[in-house]
């Protein structure tokens, strides 16, 4: 415990609230369009593939073997990744901007700000937006009557909880990033894994060792957390989902926090 009491003192002034007071008054007077527009984007998919491909494939297993309407199996999965994308978005392409081209970190580090309250603002500005998406789209979802359990309502704080993690992860790989060439890698890693997360298809058409290798990424386990919250399916697994991203969100913000720190208060 004292020691750590001893990290927070060297890396927090306890005024993260600074930094995400600036992150709204941003939105507010630059950026509402754009954290709107992300909201469509599962909508549309949920649209196109859910009802209209849905229409010609009929049901497929959902959790636990039960059979469930096509647009029912990739409406969480697409919540699932709607909650990445507007973490990824907000806390790579942004931070990128603030810290190679606005130097805004360099200036909030050279007040009492911690490299810890830097990454918790940030970090939190990323969760808002996965909150407002994760909120919106559950609510298109239980009007269309895709989601069947109460425990459709967890899917909201789960949300959260994905976009924490990929969130943390996101900032701290973007910070070793200092051309608009490399940002593009983000796009090249996120593409591949919403395709083949088990988002539009299950992975059992993959040959085993590629399964192996899809069910270690990020994504996998968080649609398949929230498919099983959808119906309120229950197993083994729900608790190694849901650990998988309480890891990567505490080793990403602890990663997050220390790369701040190398880069500016040496």
């Amino acid at each position: 415990m004292t020691a750590l009491n001893g990290w927070l003192a060297a890396n927090s002034s306890g005024n993260a609230g600074a930094v995400i007071e600036r992150g709204f008054k941003v939105i507010r007077n630059q950026n509402w369009l754009i954290v709107l527009s992300g909201f469509f984007e599962p909508v549309f998919y949920l649209l196109s593939m859910g009802l209209g491909l849905g229409a010609l494939i009929g049901t497929v297993p959902g959790p636990g073997g039960a059979p469930i309407s096509y647009a029912a199996f990739i409406a969480p999965a697409l919540l699932a990744t709607s909650a990445m994308n507007g973490a990824i978005y907000d806390s790579t392409w942004n931070v990128f901007f603030k810290l190679r081209f606005a130097n805004l970190y360099q200036g909030m580090l050279a007040t009492p700000l911690g490299p810890l309250d830097v990454a918790a603002g940030e970090i939190f500005m990323a969760l808002f937006r996965g909150f407002l998406y994760a909120l919106g789209f559950t609510a298109v979802i239980a009007v269309m009557g895709l989601a069947t359990s109460w425990w459709a309502l967890a899917m909201i704080p789960v949300a959260l909880l994905i976009a924490l993690g990929f969130a943390a992860f996101g900032m701290a790989i973007t910070s070793y990033f200092t051309t608009f060439q490399q940002m593009d890698w983000i796009n090249i890693a996120m593409l591949p894994m919403f395709m083949f997360s088990s988002t539009l298809f299950p992975i059992s058409v993959f040959p085993e060792a590629v399964q192996w290798f899809i069910m270690a990424l990020p994504l996998w386990h968080g649609v398949e957390l929230m498919r099983q919250l959808s119906v309120g399916h229950f197993e083994t697994s729900t608790w190694l989902h849901l650990g998988y991203f309480v890891v990567m969100s505490v080793a990403g913000v602890g990663f997050t926090t220390r790369r701040l720190r190398s880069l500016f208060l040496r």
